[in-house]
């Protein structure tokens, strides 16, 4: 199996490929920014290029998730769909919690802003002059979407492999139907760069018993589609911007917690290592070395350095990895000195 999180500028595109009895199978979770498939400029993305060998060497893509409404996770899915006509005929299936769908489950009035459309030729799906497809009928008319909502305590076998749904549980559904609105920037997406900080002092800080842990209150990041992927009796865990307490949440329901821990192969760390996505409570429950964070740098002041030093002081000997070199631009020199045992570096292929 080779997992490759693509380089999706401030957003999450990871790509897991592997043998299922000697038939080639893609599952994609999320494709980035809109220039993660190609810039306005007609630049090709790393997502582009993806495909292009996909189709290239006569393979599909045989799950697509789309973890939730963030354009940085599905503008790149949603600029590919605009503007490649045959987009259709290389995805096989999709997991995608739809605005109608949750309607459905609450019986409850749609969210209009929930609405995202395909439209010919478009560069953005929530603004368009022209008139496009609902998604929901895009997804059903080439036969790629159940209509399934995909949420917490859900298992399930596809291609060999398990999958155990961590989130959204019916709360952050529920929000999403209520409260969601387009676009929207939260408190939580983060501020201004905490790089300066060196790492024992935000160890030091978290160590003090009056220290409380803030969660994310973005009603969309809280609707993320996060799971634990078993193969070869393997797990890693895909946690998309999903909020910690639902997918402690989610991960007691699978009889995991501090006492029977979570071994995983690699945690991809939610919200692009924003410091409301990742607790302590959620770390002890994870017992990992490689922590993977997908981000450049460039918005939101993510990743943040304080999450970083929360992973290091759950687990001293942690490797963090990114999909951009950032080494240089997060760690201080004293960084180095203060916490020798942990590691980092830009790796994208695992």
């Amino acid at each position: 199996m080779k997992i490759k999180f693509l380089k999706a500028f401030n957003g999450d595109s990871i790509l897991i490929s592997f043998l299922e009895n000697d038939i080639p199978r893609n599952i994609l979770i999320d494709g980035g920014t809109g220039d993660a498939y190609k810039s306005t400029s007609n630049v090709k993305g790393e997502l582009f290029t993806v495909i292009e060998k996909i189709q290239k060497d006569e393979q599909a893509i045989d799950l697509l998730v789309l973890t939730h409404f963030d354009d940085d996770h599905i503008g790149g899915i949603l600029r590919w769909l605009n503007k490649d006509k045959e987009a259709a005929s290389l995805i096989k299936k999709v997991w995608f919690n739809s605005g109608k769908e949750i309607a459905k489950k609450f019986k409850n009035a749609e969210n209009q802003d929930l609405d995202i459309e395909v439209v010919d030729g478009a560069d953005d799906f929530y603004t368009s002059p022209k008139q496009g497809i609902k998604f929901e009928k895009y997804l059903t008319d080439n036969n790629l979407w159940e209509g399934k909502i995909i949420e917490q305590g859900v298992a399930c076998d596809l291609f060999g492999l398990k999958f155990k749904i961590l989130s959204p549980n019916d709360d952050k559904l529920d929000k999403l139907l209520n409260l969601y609105e387009k676009q929207k920037d939260y408190f939580t997406s983060g501020g201004e760069y905490d790089f300066k900080t060196s790492l024992k002092e935000f160890i030091d800080e978290e160590s003090q018993p009056g220290f409380k842990f803030l969660e994310d209150a973005s009603v969309a990041n809280g609707s993320s589609i996060a799971f634990i992927m078993e193969y070869e009796n393997r797990s890693f865990l895909f946690l998309a911007d999903a909020h910690p307490s639902v997918v402690i949440e989610g991960l007691n329901k699978f009889g995991y917690n501090k006492d029977n821990p979570l071994n995983a192969e690699l945690l991809k760390v939610s919200h692009h290592g924003s410091m409301y996505n990742t607790s302590k409570d959620l770390l002890e429950i994870v017992k990992t070395n490689k922590y993977l964070i997908s981000s450049n740098a460039t918005k939101h002041g993510l990743p943040n350095k304080r999450t970083i030093a929360r992973m290091i002081q759950n687990n001293p000997n942690a490797h963090i990895y990114f999909n951009y070199d950032l080494k240089d631009t997060i760690f201080l020199a004293q960084d180095w000195n203060d916490c020798p045992n942990f590691r980092s570096k830009m790796q994208n292929e695992f």
